[in-house]
């Protein structure tokens, strides 16, 4: 059954990325309603995929690079719809949706089967741990795409040369205030995996920092989103130095949560 509403849940991400595109390429508001009913069917069978198979576990499957790149992208996906439902910012599944589809089929090329948690990681802190990082991930990764379409919209007013693209983005004041949001929230969360964490590894292996590859990084992602929320008070970095800022943010990101899995050992190798 899960592997049924897995797959269900890649199909409608693929039929909702195709129909966003066409609404990017061609503007018919049609396309637009399609893309979001069929990331919001989706979202739902995403979610009771993943709901049964916590059910099956009895704890949050987020301990493998299957389950952990379907969560991340999860909540990417709730992420989005929070945005379309509060500002009506459906352009941004352009860009969302095909990096959802692309995560979604990725967790596929990996062994989906339940692994029992080891010793460390049976703890109450491991869903508050988790769903606090991964929430920052997923704003940050609305706010790296908003960076982008940000740079894009601004080339295309600085130029003078107004194509289809400053049709089909939205005002700058507005992409650079959602990016600001985006990233605000995603620094909270962010802080919040960081303490929770810090806590979990006190109790775990008697040390409240341990130099851990994943925890570096954690904390060098924390201080690039720092330096944007800083920046961002300076009337002057206002704009396209925060939206390049939080597109090298996204970067440290991937290189947290992908690049120290693969390339770095340490006790977050397992994901």
């Amino acid at each position: 059954m899960y592997s049924i509403l897995f797959l269900s849940a890649l199909a409608a991400y693929f039929i909702s990325a195709a129909a966003f595109i066409i609404f990017y390429l061609k503007l018919n508001p049609d396309f637009s309603r399609y893309g979001l009913f069929f990331c919001r069917l989706g979202f739902f069978t995403h979610s009771c995929g993943f709901a049964l198979r916590g059910f099956n576990a009895g704890f949050i499957p987020v301990t493998n690079l299957h389950e952990s790149v379907s969560f991340f992208a999860l909540l990417v996906m709730a992420v989005f719809l929070v945005i379309e439902r509060s500002v009506c910012l459906r352009i941004i599944g352009a860009f969302v949706l095909p990096l959802i589809f692309l995560m979604m089929g990725v967790s596929s090329l990996f062994d989906t089967k339940i692994i029992p948690l080891m010793p460390a990681l049976q703890s109450y802190w491991l869903f508050f741990h988790v769903l606090s990082c991964f929430l920052a991930y997923a704003c940050f990764t609305c706010a790296f795409f908003l960076g982008i379409m940000y740079l894009l919209q601004e080339r295309q007013v600085k130029s003078k040369h107004l194509g289809l693209l400053f049709e089909r983005l939205p005002d700058l004041n507005i992409m650079d205030d959602i990016n600001y949001t985006m990233v605000l929230l995603g620094f909270f969360f962010l802080t919040a995996g960081i303490v929770t964490g810090s806590v979990w590894a006190q109790q775990a292996w008697g040390s409240w920092w341990s130099c851990d590859p994943k925890e570096t990084w954690a904390f060098i992602t924390w201080l690039v989103y720092a330096m944007y929320l800083h920046a961002r008070g300076n009337p002057g970095w206002k704009g396209k130095k925060t939206a390049i800022l939080s597109i090298i943010g996204f970067f440290s990101v991937l290189f947290t949560y992908f690049g120290v899995s693969f390339l770095l050992s340490g006790k977050h190798s397992y994901l």
